[in-house]
């Protein structure tokens, strides 16, 4: 297995992003997924200054995959898709069916993004037919129902596991971080640059329950897979995606490397560094929000 690490899931300045990927250049990642995926109102990279990190990271030795919005909202955004997929240096993430028809029309492979929703084989088969060459998961997918599907799964497509980070749960065509505000989702006044790894969400008992991240739901906890390798390697999951914060992402990544290459005490050094407390109850069937640290390594 190897690892991937996702896109930007959260609005940072520009400097905080061309800092974050100047250094993800040293890191052992396989490859990077770059690319709003989550509002088009986050403009402060656009796609020309997506391409030009991406030619950067290419050069630094990893593979690059464009991730495409997951909800396409407007023309200008149905532009922006249709220039990722004919720019063709880099192979893309479709995030919706949309982005899958225009890649299958344009006769070049793909990524096929956790929100298509592939629950099951046929629906995986026909999207290697259309051109996916690897693919995600739902996030609440478990790892028994997982193990099922791969059994009649076609041939020559990879299977990337989402194992670490805030899950992203939901997409809504409201802004949640503008409404806190009290304010309108076309004048947000850009609030979750504030919230550089999202706004908690509590209970009315002041638990922790969500994280609101713009018009993406995430969970309040940090979602890891660092105990499961053994169960993902049996498996054949090619890639282990790691979704990106605000601080300590490489130690992040080296947490994760060092759990690939057989040491032990790494879901320990993990949780020093996670921006909330470590939830796996998805991959075990489950309530998303449980955790089970006997099997931690």
């Amino acid at each position: 297995m190897n690892l991937s690490l996702g896109p930007l899931l959260y609005y940072w300045s520009r400097d905080d992003v061309l800092a974050f990927y100047d250094e993800a250049k040293a890191w052992p990642v396989a490859r990077v997924y770059l690319g709003e995926s989550v509002c088009s109102r986050r403009h402060l990279l656009r796609l020309p200054d997506w391409l030009a990190l991406a030619e950067q990271l290419a050069a630094a030795g990893k593979e690059v995959v464009l991730s495409s919005q997951t909800l396409i909202e407007s023309e200008s955004d149905l532009k922006t898709l249709r220039r990722m997929v004919s720019d063709g240096r880099f192979r893309v993430e479709a995030n919706e069916w949309g982005a899958v028809r225009l890649l299958s029309e344009a006769g070049v492979p793909f990524v096929a993004g956790h929100t298509l929703n592939i629950y099951n084989p046929e629906t995986l088969a026909v999207l290697a037919g259309l051109g996916a060459q690897r693919w995600l998961p739902p996030v609440e997918m478990s790892r028994a129902t997982l193990a099922a599907l791969l059994q009649h799964s076609p041939a020559g497509i990879e299977t990337e596991v989402f194992a670490y980070g805030r899950l992203p749960l939901a997409y809504s065509a409201r802004c949640f971080t503008a409404r806190h505000y009290n304010l309108p989702k076309d004048d947000c006044q850009f609030r979750c640059l504030d919230h550089p790894d999202g706004l908690a969400l509590a209970t009315r008992e002041g638990k922790p329950f969500l994280t609101l991240n713009g018009i993406q739901t995430q969970s309040a906890g940090v979602y890891t897979l660092i105990g499961e390798l053994p169960a993902l390697r049996e498996l054949g999951v090619a890639s282990l995606r790691l979704s990106p914060q605000s601080r300590h992402m490489g130690r992040v990544v080296e947490s994760f490397q060092a759990a690939l290459a057989g040491e032990t005490g790494c879901a320990e050094k993990l949780a020093r560094v996670m921006p909330g407390p470590p939830v796996d109850g998805y991959w075990h069937g489950h309530a998303g929000l449980e955790y089970s640290p006997e099997r931690s390594l």
